[in-house]
């Protein structure tokens, strides 16, 4: 786009949507998209290394009640970078990203939403910029530290079955030979799937989320947040504002992980649902956003 901000604005009868570009320090541009009026909401997806596109539908949910922020992060999506390398990657630049984007939109405060890496994000973010942020919530966040290293792909593994993981490994096994095809990806993504969700009707459109994963992205980011010993505690000892841990019970992510943010977060609360494995808006969809809903109430 021409201008450094640009906005496009179209209406239905239940919700909006602007987008454009911010400008991050270095130059690089985020993509953002929102939904709805009223309290300001930043939804910071997953990953790492994929776009927003999956996060719209819950993006359009939240929109009925406040303004929902969506952003592609940098180097996914139309967040587009020139090149990828631990000098255009980092989880210091992308807690930059998201403060510029807060300026760019002229917010004073906002809430935040991480999901799984999103969470991680988010935390992070809160360490830097605690005064920006009212109210947080951390759905089926990776967690304050990386302990979930240690576990999550056990735990993955654990919740396939024997065909599933065999066929995994054949997937994975091509990818790495070069083959990264979109047959080759969406075959992986068949049999990656069933381990976030608790009900298999979900597969499916999540397989073909997984397909639009940046694996490079990836790698550069979780070697980041080993660089940096990854442990947001210590800074959030601080930490006044109110925040909501919500996960699955079927999560890949443990409930151990959300005890210690819990710990690590002095203002929150932990709500586990039943039935519910990584994406409580798909799983879980009323106990979801009713517990968010209450959450968020003045």
């Amino acid at each position: 786009m021409k201008s450094t901000l640009f906005f496009l604005l179209f209406c239905t009868a239940s919700w909006a949507q602007t987008d454009g570009y911010s400008v991050n320090t270095d130059g690089s541009k985020t993509y953002y998209r929102i939904f709805g009026s009223g309290k300001p909401m930043l939804v910071i997806n997953g990953g790492p290394g994929m776009n927003s596109n999956g996060f719209e539908a819950l993006a359009r949910e939240l929109s009925k009640h406040r303004m929902a922020i969506l952003y592609d992060q940098r180097g996914t999506g139309k967040s587009v970078l020139p090149k990828l390398s631990p000098e255009t990657v980092s989880m210091r630049l992308m807690v930059d990203d998201i403060e510029s984007l807060r300026k760019s939109l002229k917010i004073k405060n906002w809430d935040v939403l991480g999901h799984s890496f999103g969470g991680m994000l988010a935390s992070f973010y809160a360490t830097e910029f605690p005064d920006r942020i009212d109210r947080m919530i951390l759905s089926s966040s990776g967690g304050v530290d990386l302990d979930l290293l240690s576990y999550v792909g056990g735990r993955i593994q654990s919740k396939l079955n024997p065909v599933q993981r065999d066929s995994l490994r054949y997937w994975n096994a091509k990818i790495e030979k070069g083959d990264t095809t979109y047959a080759t990806r969406l075959g992986r993504g068949r049999n990656l799937a069933p381990a976030y969700v608790f009900n298999p009707k979900y597969v499916p459109s999540l397989a073909k989320r997984l397909t639009q994963g940046n694996a490079e992205l990836n790698q550069l980011i979780w070697d980041d947040l080993r660089e940096i010993g990854f442990d947001c505690a210590p800074k959030l000892k601080k930490y006044q504002k109110p925040v909501l841990i919500i996960q699955g019970k079927d999560d890949i992510i443990k409930p151990n992980t959300a005890e210690i943010a819990h710990r690590a977060f002095r203002n929150s609360e932990v709500v586990l649902l039943d039935d519910c494995g990584h994406y409580g808006w798909l799983d879980a969809e009323a106990e979801y956003f009713a517990a968010i809903g209450t959450f968020l109430q003045p």
